[in-house]
Parts: C-alpha cells; structure tokens; sequence
C-alpha cells in the first residue's frame, strides 16, 4: 500500500497548427481544470520546450507548465539549470523540470550526437541532476564529475520555488527508476524504451509495474511517501466494451498474443464507460500509487469530464 496523494491530471503536448491554437490549447487546458501543460523535448518535434512553456505561462494563470521531458544530452544542465529557474521566476512559481537520460536514437544520428549507452547516459544524468539542484539552491556551486565540470558558478536568479522547481524523472527499468527514487520529487513510471528491441508487453501489465514502484521504494527509502507517482496515458477511449476497444488498441499497436486482459491491465491506457475509467483511476492509486496520470493532448475534451470529477480527490 502507497501513500494516497490527490489526483492531478496533466497534458501531455506535442504540437500546435499556430501561436493562436497553442495559446488556445493553455488556456482551455486550465479552464478544464488540467493542473499541467507539459512539453516533449525532440529535435523531431514541431515544438522546442522553452518558447512553448513560456508562452503558457504567460497566458494562464495557473497552469504548471513543464516537460515530458528534457533530454539532459541535447543541453548543459549548467545552462538548463538557469533558464527553468528564469521561467520560474516569470510565471511565479509555475514550473516543473522533467529531465530524462534521451532515448530516441534516430534523432540523435540527424543531428550528429553520439548514442551511448544506456548506463553511460542514465549516469551522465545523474551528474546533471546534482549540478541543476545545486544552482536552484544558495551559494556557488562546484563539480567535478566525470561527464561535467562547473568551477564556482552562482545560480542565478533564485526560483520562486524552494529548494527548487519539483523535479520529474521517468523511467522504465531499475537504474533509472532507481535515480528516479533517490533524486526526483515526481517520478513516472513508464514502459520501457529500448531502441532495437522488441517490446516486452509482460512487463507493461501489472506484475512489472509493481516491480517498477518497488524498485522507486527502494532508492527513495524513508521519502518515498512524499513523492508523487506519474504515468504516461497514451489512449483514452470512453466506450461500453471495454474489451473489445483494447483488442483494437492491442491490433493497431501491432502486439501480437497482447490479450485484452493485459492491455486493460497496462497504466498507460483507459478504456470503459466514465465510471469504469474512475474506478481503473482509484484502483491504480490504491495498488500502484499513481496519482498523476498524463493524457495525451488529442484526449483533452473526452478526459475532462473525468479530470472535474477526481481532481483534488
């Protein structure tokens, strides 16, 4: 059993046809009653993160902007550090800092970075994530590590929030959940992403994702009931056969013997009436303590009904 945090919902956002449609988006986002906009970071996105956070915030009031998440290998954390806690200054104390190792390798190769390992990259985060709390605290900061250096810098300006802007960290395998245990103050709790590799679907059901909550609990230790439990919801279909809508999800995403039962099981999608997507809400909270799911912005309007109902609960 996890501790019960109320619901929160979020947005998970891609692109935007114009200025006007994503400031549209922001503001029907809060109107909604969503408590976050957040951004993807790839170069092979329409929408860098920054700009797009900023505008965001500029027009709601509050809305917590974010990102799902930065990738640590396309910027230095030195610099990634200064421009959250300037847009947290700006909106007041809206931000959160997502933060990930990168995954996407194709991306990596159009742009001429090298693609290391997946250990190389989850440590070199690790270093990133000590020198961003830092320059978000008081006093200069020094860091000699194996991947960064930073020779007495200031952080400056101060972030509304303290110790700093809420830190999000996802992952689907032990090491980064791990991380994410011991550092983040948000975690999310993610299928895993292995270029190459087919996917292993037993461990998106609900055996592997209470290993994966396990593993959380054992990096965070005495704090893990003060962390706030995150998923990704890629589909949200509101109908009265559940069933049959997770086989068509199952078919489309091409997973071969995925039953029905074990689609329902995943946390990463909601199939059923109003009430039984609810239900499948609490019982997540209770069994797995997930109390922030993420829904993909094209689910705006069909999720909203459920984000009046449960949030703040």
């Amino acid at each position: 059993m996890t501790a019960k945090h109320p619901f929160r919902f979020g947005l998970a956002a891609v692109q935007a046809e114009s200025g006007a449609a994503w400031i549209a988006r922001a503001r029907r986002a809060e109107e909604l009653g969503y408590s976050s906009l957040l951004i993807a970071d790839h170069y092979v996105n329409p929408l860098t993160p920054m700009p797009a956070m900023a505008v965001a915030a500029a027009v709601t009031t509050h809305l917590r902007v974010g990102t799902l998440v930065f990738d640590n290998d396309f910027r230095h954390p030195a610099l990634l550090a200064k421009e959250v806690a300037t847009l947290d200054m700006l909106s007041e104390g809206r931000v959160e800092v997502g933060i990930g190792a990168g995954w996407h390798r194709g991306e990596y190769e159009l742009v001429g970075l090298p693609f290391d390992s997946p250990g190389v990259r989850i440590d070199r985060l690790a270093e990133a994530v000590q020198i961003i709390k830092g320059l978000f605290g008081e006093g200069p900061v020094t860091f000699d590590g194996h991947y960064y250096q930073v020779n007495g810098l200031e952080g400056t300006p101060r972030p509304v929030q303290q110790p700093g802007p809420p830190l999000l960290i996802c992952g689907g395998g032990r090491k980064l959940l791990t991380l994410a245990g011991r550092e983040a103050d948000i975690v999310g709790i993610l299928m895993r992403a292995l270029p190459d590799v087919p996917p292993d679907l037993a461990e998106r059901g609900t055996a592997g994702t209470r290993q994966k909550v396990a593993w959380v609990r054992e990096a965070a230790g005495p704090r893990f009931d003060q962390l706030e439990l995150s998923t990704l919801i890629y589909r949200v279909v509101v109908t009265a056969d559940r069933r049959a809508a997770a086989a068509a999800y199952a078919e489309e995403r091409g997973w071969t013997g995925a039953s029905p039962d074990l689609v329902l099981e995943m946390p990463y999608a909601l199939f059923g009436t109003l009430d039984e997507i609810a239900e499948t809400l609490e019982w997540r909270r209770a069994e797995f303590g997930i109390s922030y799911p993420i829904i993909v912005d094209e689910h705006i309007e069909d999720f909203a009904p459920l984000v009046a109902r449960l949030a703040g609960r």
